[in-house]
């Protein structure tokens, strides 16, 4: 069976065998340096001025995030399931938020932004995703969190990279916390938060708030190359060697090149045997269709042809279907899910299999 959800992603052989070695404890000078060589790949992947790795999902980074970083009020962009989260995260700890929401296939705009800035000169954090996973959505992030720094330096720009980081180049300038998780991307099990920071955010975090996800205890604890609570050990280790991997399969330039080709082929190919892109602006991390049939093709993909995408969350459940682009994955791979596609079409009599989607993809993807 082919996984192709958009996380949890499939494991590399080589990382699960690194992952399967002796169970370390985590005080110990061991794994005090495979910490510290984990830290050095982070911070070269994230581009931040400082690096965490927290024993959570993705969303205890992101509940960390708002609570350390928000001492006022929050702007949260919700397009979306994870979008919305951000706000029910502070609402949960009592702290103001201001919402922008859209359906999501729709990004939030530039000037919706600076309209809730100037509207309530209190936000002193906004939260944004740059790829909405619940449709497959990018949001502007790099022109959004611009504007948000000519408004006010002050104001912290948190964005949730889970399904962004290692799909591509992030441009950091203007972000003060970049925040990813283990099972996208970086192809791990799930289980384990990163987070990158700014100085600002640094500053900004002070002594921290909360308790578990008090940012501030991490930060001194992680920089003498252990945690604050017991490490997820065995996650850290694969981390280490899934980056390691990458480099050795010619570095992050050239997953990032794969990774856009991959999402611009299956894209391409999705539409010439007449299907629908739903996001208005697409993500390279997942292609979503929006379909009517789409419960049925995910069906099909799975029980006939051996390949599993995923489906929708809430009111939109059962109207697409996503396949995934994040990771190492062979060009071949990605050639049969589209190729399987298409066939799901013909064996349900929309269309007949002519081998359109696995030409298209070949011929965008390898530039024929």
């Amino acid at each position: 069976m082919l996984l192709f959800t958009p996380g949890p992603t499939p494991v590399p052989e080589s990382v699960r065998v690194a992952m399967a070695g002796e169970t370390l404890h985590h005080r110990t000078p061991e794994f005090e340096a495979i910490f510290e060589r984990t830290r050095t790949l982070l911070f070269e992947l994230l581009g931040m001025d400082e690096v965490l790795m927290l024993a959570s999902s993705g969303t205890g980074a992101m509940e960390g995030a708002v609570i350390n970083l928000t001492h006022s009020k929050l702007l949260s962009i919700n397009s979306g399931k994870f979008g919305e989260r951000f706000g029910k995260i502070a609402v949960a700890h009592g702290i103001a938020n201001v919402e922008i929401k859209h359906e999501w296939d729709t990004p939030a705009t530039v000037e919706e932004v600076q309209a809730a800035l100037n509207a309530n000169p209190d936000i002193d954090a906004i939260a944004i995703q740059i790829c909405e996973s619940a449709g497959g959505l990018r949001h502007n992030v790099e022109a959004i969190a611009a504007t948000v720094k000519a408004h006010n330096p002050a104001i912290m720009v948190i964005a949730d990279g889970i399904t962004a980081v290692g799909v591509e180049k992030i441009d950091i300038t203007n972000i003060d916390c970049l925040i990813s998780g283990s099972q996208k991307a970086l192809m791990l099990p799930p289980g384990l938060a990163i987070m990158g920071l700014s100085n600002t955010a640094i500053e900004k975090i002070g002594s921290g708030k909360g308790y578990y996800f008090n940012l501030a205890t991490e930060i001194k604890n992680q920089r003498k190359n252990t945690t604050a609570w017991t490490a997820a050990t065995t996650l850290i280790i694969g981390l280490e060697s899934i980056l390691n991997r990458i480099k050795a399969q010619g570095g992050l330039e050239k997953l990032y090149d794969e990774t856009a080709r991959r999402a611009m082929a299956t894209r391409e190919a999705m539409v010439a045997i007449g299907l629908h892109i739903y996001p208005t602006s697409p993500a390279d991390s997942m292609t979503t269709v929006d379909d009517m049939q789409a419960k049925e093709i995910r069906s099909l993909l799975k029980k006939k042809f051996d390949v599993n995408v995923a489906g929708g969350q809430d009111h939109i459940k059962d109207s697409i279907f996503r396949i995934n682009h994040m990771g190492l994955i062979a060009p071949y791979e990605a050639s049969w899910a589209v190729n399987s596609v298409e066939l799901a079409l013909d064996a349900m009599g929309r269309r007949t299999f002519d081998g359109t989607a696995n030409r298209v993809f070949n011929t965008v993807y390898f530039g024929l």
